[in-house]
């Protein structure tokens, strides 16, 4: 008698009862490498390639397809991981497992842009650092921090956009509103002829930006003003807050998030150059690994950004 293969859209087979092979597939499915699964685990690279061929050959199903770059869950892999992660999860918090045993726990390894974790995020720490919570905090750009959040690198990142995929979750931290700005000296010479002849009478003037491909100024230009922005930056700096001393100290014009700038607009150190009705808003996120949190310092450090945000 002939046996034929089971098809990818038969039912997932009952899942085997080695709990060992179920943490190695969900730390996979979730940080979507088979490296970043070992770092989490405490596994070598090896032993996790080990375990879920292993576990591929019980269910008779492929879970994951191999990518130049991490790993893909197949559809069994998604029904799979919809039947275990919540009793696995349940079954780590209950027994501690993963929980550090260290005293005192280990630091709350947070990331995000420089300027919102200097003047946002860690000042609103400031409360949970004096009663002994620790932080390691690291700058850097959303995509490369989301990558190294899967990895096993970091507990939480502040996002300024929402990770594709289902390896991580995010949830709405603040929204923030973007402006158009110059030194005074600049915005009186700049003003009437932005609103007389459009955005072309600033080609001419030096622009400060955060990054060389001049995402927030780009994004600004088609928001407002419905235009593809054509000039280059005289000076790009990855730090939003030089964009605003180089601005104020009178270099040029720039686009920056409001709550940077508010001290320097309230002073009048720095000017907008228009008012738009409809101005562009970034919304950001506080992005972790799925499932119970590493320590309880995580969920107070999370809590807390969520609670401050409230009042950015």
């Amino acid at each position: 008698m002939r046996h034929h293969e089971p098809n990818d859209s038969a039912p997932v087979p009952a899942a085997p009862a080695d709990l060992n092979l179920l943490r190695t597939f969900l730390a996979v499915y979730r940080s979507g490498s088979f490296t970043a699964a070992g770092q989490l685990l405490g596994l070598s690279q090896p032993t996790v390639t080990t375990q879920i061929r292993s576990l591929e050959r019980q269910l008779r199903r492929e879970l994951f397809e191999r990518l130049p770059r991490g790993v893909a869950p197949t559809t069994v892999a998604d029904e799979l991981a919809a039947r275990i992660a919540t009793p696995l999860d349940a079954l780590a918090a209950a027994t501690g497992d993963g929980e550090p045993r260290q005293t005192p726990p280990e630091p709350v390894h947070l990331a995000g842009p420089a300027e919102l974790l200097a003047t946002r995020a860690l000042p609103a720490l400031g409360p949970l650092v004096a009663e002994g919570v620790r932080v390691r905090a690291t700058p850097g750009l959303t995509d490369p921090l989301l990558d190294e959040l899967r990895a096993g690198r970091h507990d939480l990142v502040i996002a300024t956009t929402r990770p594709r995929g289902r390896t991580l979750t995010a949830v709405p931290l603040a929204d923030e509103e973007f402006v158009l700005v110059a030194a005074p000296d600049w915005a009186d010479r700049l003003r009437a002829p932005l609103a007389a002849d459009g955005p072309g009478v600033l080609h001419t003037v030096p622009l400060i930006a955060y990054a060389e491909d001049l995402p927030i100024v780009r994004r600004y230009w088609r928001h407002v003003f419905g235009k593809r922005l054509n000039c280059r930056a005289a000076v790009s700096v990855p730090d939003l807050r030089a964009v605003l001393a180089l601005v104020t100290g009178g270099a040029g014009f720039s686009v920056l998030p409001r709550y940077l700038c508010a001290g320097a607009l309230e002073s009048g150190a720095l000017a907008p150059l228009d008012a738009p009705d409809d101005p562009p808003i970034n919304t950001s996120f506080l992005v972790q690994r799925p499932g119970p949190a590493r320590s309880a310092h995580v969920t107070l450090v999370r809590d807390r950004l969520l609670t401050a945000a409230r009042e950015w």
